[in-house]
């Protein structure tokens, strides 16, 4: 794991979001959209909230990540 797939996952998860309706997606559905491991959408989604591209909430069955 390196910087520039950190980036490259960050990416695939922001455009995963971004082309949803909502604009908000589910961890689960964010991993089926994107096809990224655990770790890997951990890591993204680390980078993205670093650079305050997303909220992070959970409710009672999912993590749920929205776009800002």
């Amino acid at each position: 794991m390196n910087i520039e797939s950190i980036g490259t996952w960050a990416g695939e998860v922001y455009k995963a979001l971004d082309s949803s309706d909502t604009r908000m997606l589910g961890f689960k559905a964010v991993k089926k959209a994107t096809k990224l491991k655990k770790d890997e959408i951990m890591a993204a989604l680390g980078w993205l909230g670093r650079e305050g591209k997303i909220v992070i909430a959970q409710n009672d069955e999912d993590i749920v990540i929205t776009l800002v």
